[in-house]
């Protein structure tokens, strides 16, 4: 049986991650094409806990290499347990996060340096590198419209610790994304989240299609 793809979803909270993967769900079910959908953190039952830590306790006041160690146990319990397996099995595996969300908010938006950052996250991963990342970029200005308008009944992803942090510190979680898609070109692809979710709809369809030819 052959290997399973990768694919791994990143951009700022408010971007359309979730709307995007529930659309490419609906279109990979439609043609029968055997997926895990998985998130980190959180992907398991020892990462529903992590994830608890990390997200929902605000009144927790975690170090940042604390909190950068907890996302790592939370990836590698992840990676054995969830990842790899479905992989073997031979399917397409949709992750919503995996270690460049780390680079870019620990090690770039934290300061806890994008290098160090990377190699615990290659670590914890068993040197496994997505085959595709999608990115949906959108401005620090954006994200704060999408959310003042999910207020009045509109459609937002999931709102968490993180979510207190200040413009600023998003706007270095953006800038370190884009510097992590400039140095890999090759696997991360960004997408203007901007657009009308239709036309970037197409866009990530497209990516996994290709991506698919060679399973």
């Amino acid at each position: 049986m052959k290997r399973g793809r990768l694919l791994s979803f990143e951009g700022v909270d408010g971007a359309g991650k979730t709307t995007q993967i529930d659309l490419l769900e609906d279109w990979l079910r439609s043609r029968q094409i055997p997926y895990l959908r998985t998130r980190e953190p959180g992907g398991t039952p020892l990462g529903l806990e992590i994830r608890r830590l990390l997200l929902d306790r605000p009144d927790l006041e975690l170090d940042p290499l604390a909190e950068a160690f907890l996302f790592q146990a939370d990836r590698a319990q992840h990676f054995s347990q969830v990842i790899q397996p479905a992989l073997e099995a031979g399917k397409l595996v949709l992750t919503d996060r995996y270690f460049d969300a780390s680079i870019a908010y620990q090690g770039y938006a934290r300061g806890l340096g994008a290098n160090q950052i990377e190699q615990l996250s290659l670590l914890a991963t068993r040197g496994l590198v997505p085959d595709l990342t999608i990115m949906l970029d959108l401005d620090a200005k954006r994200v704060e419209e999408r959310t003042e308008a999910s207020g009045e009944g509109g459609q937002r992803e999931e709102r968490n610790r993180l979510d207190q942090e200040s413009e600023a510190f998003f706007r270095r979680v953006r800038e370190g994304l884009l510097q992590l898609a400039n140095a890999h070109p090759e696997r991360i692809r960004v997408i203007n989240a901007a657009r009308p979710i239709e036309q970037v709809q197409q866009k990530v369809i497209a990516l996994v299609e290709e991506l698919l030819q060679g399973m």
